[in-house]
C-alpha cells in the first residue's frame, strides 16, 4: 500500500496551497473540488465567519473529523483536504471503498477567527480545545451540537505539535505523535480506549514505512475540559493526530504528506475492520514524547574561566504581511548535551564574559554575525580558538 498512497497523494495533492498559514478564504478558494460533498454551515464564529462542514459516504462506520480548532495549525487541514480531493472522486477504487463503508462528517477548519489571524485562540482569546465542558464560544458549541447529533462511532482530532518532541528518548524527531485521550482520572483502558488504540497501533504500522521511528505517543494527562477526553468520556472512540516537525522541513509540506498517509490508513483500517488485530500493547509500544530538540544548537564556546556552554535556539512564528516568518531566540544556555538539534554546530570560540552574565541573554532574539575569526551573538564577543 506504501505505492498506493504515494501515488494517490501526487494525484490528488492540492498543489496550490502551500506554506503555514492558511486562512479562511483559501479554504473558500477551494471548495470548486468537493462536488459530491454534501455543505453546510453549521454556525459562526465571533467574528461571524462560517463555520462549514463536509458529508460524504453512506457507510455505518460514522466517523467526525475537524482540524485547525487552534488557528495556527494547518498542517492537518491541508492534508485532510487532499484526503477530501482524493475522496470526491467517485471512479477512484480507495474512495469507493471508503464511502462504501464509512460515512464522514468534516470540519476543516472549526476556528476560522485564530485561523485568520494565525492564532492557537479564537477571536477572544479562548483555548477552544479547553472549552469542551464550558462550551462558552459558539466554534465550540457548533462541533459539540454536532457530535451529539451524529453520534459518531469514531472522532478524529487533528493537530499540529511543536518542533521540540522527539519520539521517545531518541534522536529522532516526533514527526508525527497519536493520542488516545484518557475518559477519566484513572487513565482507565476502557472499550473506547482499546478501541482507539487498536485503531492507532494499525496506522503506525503504515506509517514505519515511510517515517520508520519518527511515529510518538502524546501524553494522555486528562483533562475534562479537553474535547478529546469529553468525547473519549462519553464513550467514544477519539484519535489525536499531532503534525510534527520532519528534518528540513519548517514548512510542513513532508509532514502534510505522512498525515494524509495517516488518515488513509486509518479510514482503511476502520473500513476492513483490520484494526481490531492489533491490541492495547501495540499501541504502548510507540515511544512516549520527550522534549528534547532545539531547532538550533550552538556548541562548544568557553568562557573566560575556561568552562564550556552551548546556546540553543527555538523558533517562534510570526504572520508578517500574510506569511509566517520563523524568528530565532535564544531559550536555552548551559550544557545543553541532553538536548538535539534540529540544526547543530560546534564552534569552538570563546568570550571574555563571566558565567553571571549569560542569563540575561535568555529569550531574547537570536542574532549572529560571522568576520574571519570573529563572532558576535547578540552582542557576546566571541574569538576562535
Amino acid at each position: 500500500m506504501k505505492e498506493n498512497y504515494q501515488d494517490l497523494f501526487e494525484k490528488y495533492r492540492l498543489s496550490g496551497l502551500v506554506g503555514k498559514y492558511f486562512p479562511p478564504h483559501k479554504l473558500d478558494d477551494i471548495e470548486k473540488y468537493f462536488v459530491r460533498f454534501d455543505k453546510k454551515i453549521l454556525g459562526y464564529s465571533v467574528e461571524k465567519r462560517p463555520i462549514t462542514f463536509y458529508k460524504l459516504g453512506q457507510g455505518a462506520n460514522k466517523i467526525l473529523i475537524w482540524s485547525q480548532m487552534h488557528g495556527n495549525e494547518s498542517t492537518t487541514t491541508k492534508a485532510l483536504l487532499d484526503l477530501m480531493r482524493l475522496l470526491d472522486v467517485h471512479q477512484n477504487p480507495f474512495s469507493c471503498h471508503i464511502l462504501s463503508a464509512c460515512t464522514l462528517y468534516i470540519i476543516p477548519m472549526l476556528n476560522p477567527d485564530g485561523a485568520h489571524k494565525y492564532t492557537r485562540f479564537n477571536a477572544i482569546g479562548v483555548d477552544l480545545n479547553r472549552d469542551a465542558q464550558a462550551l462558552s464560544q459558539p466554534e465550540s458549541r457548533v462541533l459539540n451540537d454536532l457530535y451529539h447529533q451524529i453520534q459518531p462511532d469514531f472522532c478524529f482530532n487533528l493537530h499540529d505539535q511543536r518542533s521540540i518532541f522527539s519520539a521517545g528518548s531518541t534522536c529522532k524527531p516526533a514527526t508525527l505523535s497519536f493520542l488516545t485521550p484518557a475518559s477519566d482520572e484513572a487513565r482507565s483502558i476502557n472499550p473506547s480506549r482499546t478501541l482507539s488504540m487498536q485503531l492507532i497501533a494499525s496506522v503506525n504500522k503504515s506509517l514505519q514505512a515511510f517515517i520508520p521511528d519518527q511515529v510518538g505517543r502524546y501524553s494522555d494527562a486528562f483533562n475534562i475540559n479537553c474535547v478529546g477526553d469529553t468525547f473519549q468520556s462519553l464513550g467514544t472512540p477519539t484519535l489525536l493526530f499531532e503534525a510534527g516537525h520532519f528534518p528540513g522541513d519548517y514548512q510542513r509540506e513532508k509532514t502534510r504528506f505522512y498525515v494524509f498517509v495517516a488518515l488513509c490508513a486509518a479510514l482503511d483500517s476502520i473500513a476492513n475492520a483490520t484494526y481490531k488485530s492489533f491490541c492495547v500493547a501495540d499501541y504502548l509500544d510507540i515511544p512516549a514524547n520527550e522534549e528534547r530538540f532545539l531547532d538550533i544548537i550552538y556548541r562548544g564556546l568557553w568562557l573566560k574561566d575556561g568552562s564550556t556552554f552551548d546556546i540553543g535556539i527555538q523558533y517562534k512564528e510570526d504572520l508578517i504581511e500574510n506569511h509566517v516568518v520563523f524568528q530565532p531566540y535564544i531559550v536555552k544556555i548551559g550544557n545543553l548535551h541532553n538536548f538535539c538539534g534540529h540544526e547543530s554546530c560546534s564552534l569552538g570560540i570563546q568570550t571574555a564574559l563571566e558565567k553571571d552574565h549569560l542569563e540575561a541573554f535568555l529569550n531574547q532574539k537570536a542574532t549572529l554575525v560571522i568576520n574571519k575569526n570573529v563572532k558576535i551573538i547578540n552582542g557576546m564577543l566571541f574569538h576562535c580558538v
